[in-house]
Formats: C-alpha cells, sequence, structure tokens
C-alpha cells in the first residue's frame, strides 16, 4: 500500500482540529478510512483536555483519534518519545489501509519525526545532576565557555536549553550542534506527505485565542488545574508548565484576580500562537502548501490522497 500521510500544521485555535476530521470523513466517503494522530505537545496529556482544547468526543464525529491524552502529567512527553509513538501508530493506520492524519502545531514533534533526531548518546548522570544545579548566570558562562557556538544561539534566560547543551558537551566531547548534523530515524524518506500548513489572519487568530481561554476559564479549566495541582508534580515537568496552567494556579492562590488571571492566560496563548505562526511561516519546506483556514479546498490540496 502507498505510504501517504497527510499533515495539518497551525498555531493554536486556528481550526486544525475541525479541518481534520473534515478531511477524515471526505476520504471516508471516497472509501480511504482515515485515522487523526495528535502532533501537539500539550494535548499528549491526559491532565490537559481543557486547556489544551483536546477535542471532545462529540468533535470528534466517530474518527478515531490517537495520541491526544496518552501519556500522564508525572511522565514528560520528549519530542523523541511522540516521535516513536507516531511512527507506530502511523504504521498501524497504514497496516489497517487508513490514511494517517497528523495535526497539531508542535514544530519540534514535526521535525523530529520527518527529520530524525540526533543520537546523542545517554548523558553521564553525575553530570547531568551537577549541570542541573548551577545558577543562571554560572550556567550561561560555562556555555559560552565550552560550546560558544550554542551560547550564541540560544537564549540567555533558556536554561533548560542551556543546561542541555552544556551535558552534553561534558558528557561527550562533542557539541550538541556536531550531533545535530548526525540526524537518524526520520520518515520523510519512507513516506507520501500530503501537508496544509494553516496561516490564518493574526487578528482573527488572537481574537479566537482570546476568547477560547476566556470559555476554558468559565468551562472547567479552573478545576483542571485544581486537580493537576493537587498531584504535587515538580514545577519542571511540561505539564506543569502548558499554557494556561501557571496563570490559573496564580488565581487559585490569591496571587491574581479572576480578570487578571484572564488577562494573563490570554497573553501567553497570543504569544504562543504568535511563536508557532512565526515557525510554521518560515521553516517548514517552501514546497508545502500554505492556506487561510476558510480558503482549505480538499480535493485540491490534499489531491494526492484521492487517487486510486
Amino acid at each position: 500500500m502507498s505510504k501517504q500521510v497527510a499533515l495539518i500544521a497551525g498555531p493554536t485555535a486556528s481550526g486544525k482540529s475541525d479541518l481534520a476530521v473534515e478531511l477524515a470523513l471526505s476520504l471516508e466517503k471516497a472509501g480511504k478510512p482515515a485515522v487523526i494522530i495528535n502532533s501537539d505537545s500539550a494535548q499528549v496529556y491526559g491532565d490537559l483536555h481543557i486547556l489544551s482544547a483536546r477535542p471532545t468526543r462529540s468533535e470528534m464525529r466517530g474518527v478515531p483519534h490517537r495520541l491526544f491524552g496518552a501519556w500522564d502529567g508525572a511522565n514528560a512527553c520528549s519530542a523523541a518519545d511522540w516521535a516513536d509513538a507516531a511512527k507506530r501508530e502511523i504504521e498501524n493506520a497504514q497496516l489497517a489501509g487508513a490514511v494517517p492524519i497528523l495535526v497539531g502545531g508542535t514544530g519540534l514533534y514535526i521535525r523530529t519525526l520527518l527529520d530524525g533526531i540526533a543520537p546523542v548518546p545517554a548523558i553521564d548522570d553525575d553530570i547531568r545532576e551537577h549541570v542541573r544545579a548551577l545558577d543562571r548566570e554560572d550556567l550561561a558562562a560555562a556555555v559560552q565557555d565550552e560550546d560558544p557556538h550554542a551560547a550564541q544561539l540560544l537564549n540567555p534566560k533558556d536554561t533548560q536549553r542551556l543546561a542541555r547543551a552544556l551535558e552534553v558537551v561534558r558528557s561527550t566531547g562533542t557539541p550538541l550542534h556536531e550531533w545535530q548534523r548526525q540526524k537518524v530515524g526520520g520518515i520523510a524518506d519512507a513516506i507520501t506527505l500530503a501537508p496544509v500548513v494553516l496561516l490564518p489572519d493574526r487578528e482573527w487568530l488572537y481574537e479566537r485565542c482570546d476568547r477560547r481561554f476566556g470559555m476554558m476559564m468559565e468551562n472547567g479549566a479552573i478545576e483542571e488545574v485544581e486537580k493537576l495541582l493537587a498531584r504535587g508534580l515538580p514545577e519542571d515537568l511540561p505539564v506543569m508548565r502548558a499554557i494556561g496552567v501557571s496563570q490559573i494556579a496564580d488565581y487559585l492562590r490569591g496571587e491574581l484576580l479572576w480578570e487578571e488571571a484572564i488577562v494573563r492566560g490570554q497573553q501567553v496563548t497570543r504569544n504562543y500562537a504568535k511563536r508557532q505562526y512565526t515557525w510554521l511561516r518560515n521553516q517548514p519546506p517552501e514546497d508545502w502548501v500554505r492556506r487561510q483556514p476558510d480558503s482549505v479546498l480538499l480535493s485540491r490540496d490534499f489531491e494526492i490522497l484521492y487517487a486510486k
């Protein structure tokens, strides 16, 4: 069978999930069942149904959905973890005669799946512990001294990536960017990809972000964060750093008023959408189709999927 894979990528609140369902239903009418596979780094966590805007059962409209809520928040889902799981879901779909439809906006996930990942050896535990104990200034200075390439590229406030660069060069003797030239495991050469990138009008997108976060606050996001905080998870886990969690947590602790929490949550959501928008506009290959959400024509933009 042909190794066809659809990809619908777009910033948060761009309507990509609805489009994926429409494509799946259209393909089913054409005699090609489809499976939707999540590629959003927040929607992978079972703890974040509302705040991640994970599709509800009614929104799925009977179409099989995979890797939505598949990880417990206590377990960080790395890009490599997700890519391994996505490969299995893609293969399972194809073996069943279905078209896999990837949907999401996490560029690192998409890039890791298609292009592969650097084969960095396991980091020495003692080195990792020492690096992670450094304060921000010492960490930045050490990276500047031992991996100036990384220091030039990374934000000096991005302690997570700085620590990763330092632990790699100390543990392996080779800077991270050298490892990244040797990426392995990507599936781009083994599939026929039908990608569509959604790039809506920015003002339209930001208005949707604002409206959606306000609705989340009124429809269960508070209770969702209450349950998450009750688990006592480490603050550095991805689920604890998801959009909206810290703002609602501050509200629950009495550090923000309701209106302040909404305004801040809306702002971080817009900031996130802006970063996604910039990445999706500039980083994917030039031949990937780019459309406004209301200008997508399934039979045209996914033409290869309908061919017999």
